[in-house]
């Protein structure tokens, strides 16, 4: 079993948590044959799965995360009637938040909504982006949540927290567009900094 540490965050919805840190320190450690520097990267246990699944391609830690996501969302007290996974930023042919919550939907029981919110339009990746506002100002009319929603509990997942400027806006195009009668979000990992 995975031990992770929840911590509330606030932003536009009912009620949100991310469930532990991503990493817990990096110290560079010099520079690659490229000249990019490398890092010596202790993560959370949750973030280092993130991390694999991520960046190494593991599909093999999505069993170990769900079951740790799943309890959690079980004590958790909502009940939601859709999980709607963030529409990733960068398009590849597997999107680790999307399998995640799919998994995750099919442990809890709950529907999943892959195409409610969608994004309108290309934005870069907001770790790429400074500060919030920045964010905010990037993000500005770049989703769109369909009617299917409507009057529902829905519960927006996403892998990484890093501002909460997507997740923010997110949350208020499923209010205003989509009419759903309350938004939880669920991070798995948050940055640093």
């Amino acid at each position: 079993m995975i031990t992770i540490h929840p911590r509330e965050i606030e932003g536009a919805w009912d009620q949100g948590y991310v469930l532990d840190v991503h990493t817990i320190s990096s110290t560079m450690i010099g520079y690659n044959e490229f000249g990019h520097p490398e890092f010596d990267t202790l993560r959370s246990e949750l973030g280092e799965l993130v991390y694999q699944l991520k960046y190494k391609g593991d599909k093999g830690v999505i069993g170990p995360m769900v079951q740790a996501i799943a309890d959690f969302v079980k004590n958790w007290g909502i009940h939601p009637d859709a999980i709607v996974p963030m529409p990733p930023s960068k398009q590849r042919s597997f999107q680790p938040v999307v399998e995640i919550a799919r998994e995750l939907a099919q442990s809890v029981n709950v529907p999943l909504h892959t195409n409610s919110l969608t994004k309108t339009k290309p934005t870069q990746q907001m770790k790429d982006v400074g500060d919030f506002a920045a964010r905010v100002v990037a993000l500005e009319a770049s989703f769109a949540c369909d009617k299917a929603l409507e009057g529902k509990v829905v519960l927006l997942f996403d892998d990484l927290f890093q501002s909460g400027a997507t997740m923010n806006i997110a949350a208020r195009t499923l209010k205003a567009q989509g009419l759903v009668n309350s938004v939880y979000v669920l991070a798995l990992t948050r940055t640093r900094n």
